[in-house]
């Protein structure tokens, strides 16, 4: 084949064509451009770098923020005959200094680097002394001190332009927003490089968002058990203590779940981070902290039990959910505790009020996002300046759309009872008095006596309370930053209590709705095609126990089913399924073969 990166992509990584702009950024850095390349989470990121690294002459330096995943990245790499290397402080001494005469003797292909040991002078002399393919900056998003995950050392990898200003960079992210993107360009000095923005549309993943109202470890576990059974996912919590909770919970009625949040001791994290990746069917429940560059393809949900922080960190985070392309879920529950508590945290924070206006602005997004009664897939797209023109047809309020109602007079009872009860007092207090609740604490304050005690009967306690939260969504309240929890006016209340707009809410049911279009995993309708997955999957799962590595590093469930139906009976036929490259072929076709074999027919 003439086009070096196009023998790359087909000999190693066993793939005929590249994915939409794979190509086009492939071809600009192979001609020595600077890149700052924006994919969605399982877009192909990271062929854009590892197919010129390669096809280059020299070493490609890949700047990666989490040194527990270089392991992975490395060993998946080497799996497919990649010369890659990881430089890292899990090295001893003598591993290190092999590393480091591999690099300047030109051969590796790839060389992973976090970007704390890259700054050091040290790495950047051995740098000089090297041929050098490309540097690849990893979640650039870590550069933008606007982003949602900031992280002071990559600021300094401006020095890489200037020491080395004729080898090309290509700067990689899932999420960055207009601002975000320039901030990359500037401070990592790609101010004459070519800007490739993917679509940020992933398919593949169901988006459904529902109230926390009640049982929400309950309705997970369902959720788990009844479309998500044995397979690996990821549940988010805000707090540590919560994420020991649900994790010990799952885990005593049956799904394998794990904790994983800062802190657990370093040996704690690495052996549950190397349990999710290494086996199937593995529940890991987390704070934020953990799954930036989680290699993992096969994760078949991510769940919220929170509300993330803003729209970027809710993107990447469910990006985490079907790497392969397969059908996935991003699955949350949130309540009101979780729109005070964030907004408590914002206001009380020591970040200067320039920092905490944007944050207050990124959860009112993230806010919108929940409360929409339109397609969400639409509005998150529409975040990142992207455009999907029809419904989605695979989120919850497409597939299940939710009923709406003119609440104008509901929310005047509930604003007229934050201002008539001193605006200093939580939502359960203020849904008692609606509701004419008598008790110590109400006659106490004399709150018995004002005039919207009792007058909200036509709601129950939940709905006042989902009304309470929709109203703080919106901005017609704001959290006492001073208070606990006690709810304030804002202006844009006033046109609502004087009657000069109405207000068109989601209604809030008196159960949670039931999950829409369940999918029970990966399914065949022939028994025999069933039967022939598992036995494939059996066989991934005795090569990589056999070879030290997780299944996925074998081959991707995708592979499996492409096996599945074309059932190759000989090399030259595997061959042509896709992810199987030269060295995979000659590692494992003939274990797979013998089982095709045995189920030909």
């Amino acid at each position: 084949m003439a086009d070096p990166a196009r023998h790359v992509l087909q000999s190693i990584f066993g793939f005929g064509e590249f994915r939409p702009l794979q190509g086009e950024v492939i071809d600009h850095l192979m001609e020595g451009g600077d890149a700052l390349v924006i994919l969605p989470t399982g877009g192909g990121k990271s062929l854009c770098y590892q197919v010129p690294a390669i096809a280059r002459k020299g070493v490609g330096i890949v700047v990666s923020p989490l040194i527990a995943l270089m392991g992975d990245q490395v060993a998946a790499l080497r799996q497919a005959g990649v010369n890659a290397a990881y430089l890292n402080s899990t090295l001893d001494p003598a591993e290190a200094q092999a590393v480091e005469s591999a690099l300047v003797a030109g051969e590796l292909d790839l060389l992973y680097i976090a970007p704390e040991r890259l700054n050091a002078p040290r790495t950047l002399a051995l740098l000089e002394r090297a041929p050098l393919a490309l540097f690849a900056i990893d979640e650039a998003h870590c550069v933008s001190q606007w982003g949602h995950d900031f992280r002071p050392d990559y600021i300094q990898l401006s020095v890489l332009k200037e020491r080395f200003p004729a080898v090309p960079m290509a700067a990689l992210t899932a999420t960055a927003d207009e601002p975000t993107r320039r901030e990359i360009a500037e401070r990592l000095g790609l101010d004459r490089g070519q800007w490739f923005i993917g679509g940020f549309d992933r398919p593949n993943i169901r988006y459904r968002i529902d109230q926390a109202d009640g049982r929400p470890r309950e309705r997970l576990l369902r959720f788990i058990q009844e479309e998500h059974p044995e397979e690996s996912g990821i549940v988010y919590c805000l707090s540590r203590k919560r994420v020991e909770e649900v994790a010990a919970w799952l885990a005593e009625r049956g799904p394998t779940a794990l904790p994983y949040h800062a802190g657990l001791s370093a040996e704690e994290r690495a052996l549950n981070q190397r349990r999710f990746v290494n086996e199937e069917g593995v529940v890991i429940v987390a704070t934020i902290a953990f799954g930036m560059g989680i290699d993992k393809p096969d994760v078949r949900f991510v769940a919220h039990l929170n509300l993330p922080k803003s729209i970027e960190a809710y993107y990447q985070e469910t990006g985490r959910a079907g790497r392969d392309g397969l059908p996935a879920d991003a699955w949350m529950l949130y309540g009101l505790q979780d729109v005070i508590t964030l907004r408590q945290m914002v206001d009380t924070s020591e970040a200067a009020e320039a920092r905490k206006r944007v944050e207050r602005q990124k959860l009112e997004a993230m806010l919108g996002l929940c409360e929409l009664t339109t397609c969400r897939r639409q509005a998150l797209l529409r975040y990142f300046g992207d455009e999907l023109p029809e419904p989605c047809g695979n989120c919850d309020t497409c597939l299940s759309p939710p009923e709406t109602w003119d609440a104008t007079v509901a929310a005047q009872k509930a604003l007229s009872c934050v201002h008539r009860t001193g605006q200093r007092f939580g939502v359960g207090y203020l849904t008692d008095v609606l509701l004419g609740k008598e008790g110590e604490r109400l006659r106490r304050f004399g709150h018995h006596r004002v005039s919207t005690f009792g007058i909200g009967n036509e709601l129950n306690a939940t709905q006042w309370k989902g009304l309470y939260r929709q109203l703080l969504a919106r901005g017609l309240l704001a959290v006492d930053p001073e208070g606990n929890g006690g709810l304030r006016l804002t202006e844009a209340s006033r046109p609502v209590l004087r009657g000069e707009t109405t207000l068109h809410l989601r209604r809030e049911a008196r159960a949670a709705r039931a999950a829409s279009g369940k999918r029970k995993g990966i399914r065949f309708d022939a028994p025999e095609d069933h039967a022939l997955w598992e036995a494939l999957r059996d066989c991934r799962r005795a090569v990589a126990e056999e070879r030290g590595i997780a299944p996925f590093m074998v081959f991707h469930d995708a592979t499996l089913q492409e096996m599945v139906r074309m059932r190759p009976t000989s090399v030259g036929h595997f061959a042509e399924l896709p992810g199987v490259g030269e060295h995979k072929l000659d590692e494992f076709a003939q274990d797979f073969l013998a089982v095709l074999r045995a189920h030909a027919g």
